[in-house]
């Protein structure tokens, strides 16, 4: 074969690769959300307590990460995205195995647990929509993880309730959070 035709099926086989890297970022995107989705619903629910969310937000942040570290170079390889799916699974047997096993938060449905959900909701809708990039992502993960930590610590330390002290403390908290929500969905910047 000479160089033309060789040149004529580089081009051809690369073109075919770009639509598989684009769908697979989207599924990437989409699995992300769906499980941002299944916390949410385990929140509202009461099928996730306050320490299994905070965990599963840290693990979230840290697959996002390490998803935006792998991003960086401009070069996401196919073994990369693999082992990001691979992560991923583990995740959603993880958000699975919490959400069946026998522990429950008790249904109070405050106005934190309101706000938790609603605040999912609204990462997971900027996941969707592209509003939010990996990097943001992973960030207000971190945030929500810390606040669900920091929830869970108090409700320990108090016999499994807060005090007027500490909810206006967690309050303070997801209002900082959700003014980042809202920023980081209203930047210029999009996945």
């Amino acid at each position: 074969m000479n160089w033309t035709g060789r040149l004529t099926v580089v081009a051809l086989f690369g073109a075919l690769a770009l639509p598989a890297i684009a769908q697979s970022n989207q599924e990437i995107n989409q699995r992300k959300e769906n499980q941002q989705d299944r916390i949410a619903n385990g929140v509202q629910n009461g099928s996730l307590t306050a320490g299994e969310t905070a965990n599963l937000e840290r693990k979230e942040a840290a697959l996002n990460k390490e998803e935006r570290n792998m991003k960086s170079d401009g070069n996401f390889t196919p073994a990369e995205r693999a082992k990001i799916n691979r992560q991923q699974n583990a995740l959603s047997r993880q958000i699975y195995r919490d959400k069946h096993n026998a522990a429950v938060q008790p249904s109070t449905k405050g106005v934190i647990n309101q706000r938790k959900e609603n605040q999912q909701d609204r990462i997971a809708q900027g996941v969707r929509s592209g509003q939010l990039t990996a990097g943001e992502t992973a960030r207000l993960e971190g945030r929500e993880a810390h606040i669900n930590h920091q929830e869970a610590r108090m409700k320990a330390a108090n016999g499994g309730s807060l005090t007027p002290g500490e909810r206006a403390k967690i309050n303070r908290e997801q209002n900082r959070t959700s003014r980042a929500i809202y920023r980081d969905k209203h930047n210029a910047r999009h996945q």
